[in-house]
């Protein structure tokens, strides 16, 4: 795949077989049952990644009154980026300057997505933020979609996401609310470039260069928060877990399933984020579901389903 492939290129074609593989006709149950596996396996990913993304956070609320908000992305981020240095030993030489340019944007794209949603978590329910959140991607995948049905199944998660809202964000802190928000602009941002670090970087090396960049640009914030309660033992173990949960396994698994997956079925999957996070704050912080945030939910994975389906069929199709 070449650096002018687009993100929402059909996930079909990154399906491809050895042509010395014996493999049933095209049009035999086995090859269709091949690519329905196929295009659910960056789904999975996917779905994965948001489940570990939103249990780190309602972990990482806990540790807000030990570090702060911008203490906990300093903590995030920093322990993140070390974990992927040690790991993936990305090469440094050999990249062009718009193999850069790409990674510094994905970078600040992570940083930013980051460090204004953990200001809007220290302000509003977690709920409540990644509902606001998921407009972003939600917004991306009714600018970016070829398809007219992806715009159908949009509106259904986005009726969702008001739904979870209560109805109106009125009640909630504007300011939390203007930070959720812009937390969304920057995880719109977060795809794209996702997409673009993933093609142009073997492996997790783009996403390891790109997280030492949002590392470096939240260490300051973070001294200035939180100073000298970054380094209490406790803190450091919590933050390290934040790391894992919510940046190592969720990115890496993104970054791989954006290799194969168009950027608005991506965005469309990206909805289930709101019901995830009211299971991760059920469990976690005690946070209990009413009956409209359960009808939310589910229009919410409704939507997502139809989505996955949509594209099993596209791909089933050629």
């Amino acid at each position: 795949m070449n650096d002018q492939t687009t993100a929402a290129e059909p996930a079909a074609a990154a399906v491809t077989v050895p042509e010395a593989v014996a493999t049933p006709a095209l049009g035999e149950p086995g090859a269709r049952s091949g690519a329905r596996r196929a295009a659910l396996a960056p789904v999975a990913l996917v779905v994965a990644g948001g489940l570990s993304v939103q249990f780190g956070a309602a972990i990482a609320v806990l540790l807000m009154p030990r570090a702060g908000a911008l203490g906990v992305v300093t903590l995030r981020l920093a322990a993140a980026a070390l974990v992927l240095l040690v790991v993936c030993r990305p090469k440094l030489r050999g990249h062009s300057r718009a193999d850069w340019g790409t990674v510094v944007a994905f970078g600040i794209a992570m940083g930013g997505m980051n460090t204004l949603f953990y200001q809007a978590a220290d302000r509003i329910p977690l709920g409540a933020a990644v509902t606001l959140e998921v407009l972003g991607p939600l917004a991306l995948s009714v600018i970016a979609s070829r398809r007219l049905v992806n715009l159908v199944w949009a509106a259904l998660a986005l009726g969702g996401v008001v739904l979870l809202s209560g109805g109106g964000f009125d009640r909630l802190d504007p300011v939390g609310a203007a930070y959720a928000l812009g937390a969304g602009a920057m995880w719109a941002a977060y795809i794209v470039f996702s997409a673009r670090t993933g093609r142009r970087f073997p492996q997790a090396d783009g996403l390891a260069l790109a997280m030492v960049v949002a590392a470096l640009l939240s260490l300051p914030l973070g001294i200035v928060d939180a100073g000298s309660k970054l380094l209490v033992p406790s803190t450091l173990g919590l933050g390290a877990a934040v790391a894992l949960l919510s940046s190592v396994l969720p990115y890496t698994l993104e970054l791989i399933a954006l290799r194969r997956l168009p950027a608005p079925t991506f965005a469309i999957l990206m909805s289930l984020e709101p019901a995830i996070a009211a299971m991760a704050g059920f469990l976690v912080l005690d946070q209990a579901l009413s009956t409209t945030d359960a009808l939310a939910i589910a229009l919410v994975i409704g939507a997502s389903m139809g989505a996955v389906r949509s594209q099993v069929r596209g791909v089933s199709k050629r």
